[in-house]
């Protein structure tokens, strides 16, 4: 097998672990990426010799100890995520409702890290699942400071479509962008989940580009006062990560 095409083949596995979210067995690995169960086999053994999978007793493949570790030295080198997971951390405690770090991968959504609040009303997203910019309040703040061309070209025409059927209009959606800009703030209800109510704000780096959000995930019949205080607050929370990572860079 060529090195490329090997190196290739890893990180197929590698995608089709983390999108499955549980062991698999090199057969069902080999029809998932369309790759020979002889190669297959190969790569996550030798991917296994070095921990990065283990083997159950079932003979299924997962991720092993060393992405852990790998995971644990990333994380240590992230100020954004750092700061951005003891924040979300705060957030869920302090004010009870489910809180979350969200982030653009490539010309998707998706949430870095999340806490579960204490209240009954929980929507949980799973870590790392992507997910269409526009149905979100945090997409409309993390492509903000494009132009209308960058944003036309990063999305595609499919991802306005809603769950419920209905379609999000470009200029509408441009519209949300250019407040979100402004107030550095974002309120959707009722787009990905027809329950739900989204509040996010935008954290920014030096330049003051957006590059991710913190976000609140309440009951869409909220009571406005209650969603414009949890916004307050993640509005707070953001601009002290923005402030810390400014500071770290300084230094």
């Amino acid at each position: 097998m060529p090195r490329a095409r090997g190196i290739d083949r890893v990180i197929d596995i590698l995608e089709c672990l983390k999108e499955n979210r549980t062991p698999m067995t090199i057969g069902d690995i080999s029809r998932k990426i369309r790759a020979p169960r002889s190669s297959t086999y190969e790569i996550v053994a030798r991917l296994a010799e070095a921990g990065m999978l283990e083997i159950d007793n079932a003979n299924r493949a997962f991720f092993g100890r060393a992405i852990y570790f790998y995971a644990d030295a990333y994380l240590a080198s992230q100020p954004l995520l750092r700061h951005g997971r003891s924040e979300v951390l705060r957030l869920a405690k302090v004010h009870g409702e489910t809180a979350q770090l969200c982030m653009l991968v490539g010309n998707k959504y998706t949430v870095g890290f999340m806490q579960p609040g204490a209240s009954l009303f929980r929507i949980i997203s799973e870590i790392g699942v992507l997910v269409p910019i526009p149905w979100t309040a945090s997409g409309r703040l993390l492509v903000g400071g494009m132009t209308p061309d960058e944003i036309h070209a990063l999305i595609p025409d499919e991802d306005f479509r809603l769950p419920s059927g209905r379609t999000i209009d470009f200029d509408s959606f441009l519209a949300d962008v250019e407040r979100g800009m402004k107030a550095n703030v974002m309120m959707t209800v009722g787009l990905s989940d027809t329950y739900t109510c989204c509040l996010a704000a935008a954290i920014r780096d030096e330049r003051g580009h957006p590059i991710a959000t913190l976000c609140f995930m309440i009951p869409a019949n909220s009571e406005q006062a209650r969603a414009q205080e949890l916004l307050s607050h993640l509005n707070e929370a953001a601009a002290r990560i923005s402030s810390a990572m400014s500071r770290e860079l300084a230094e």
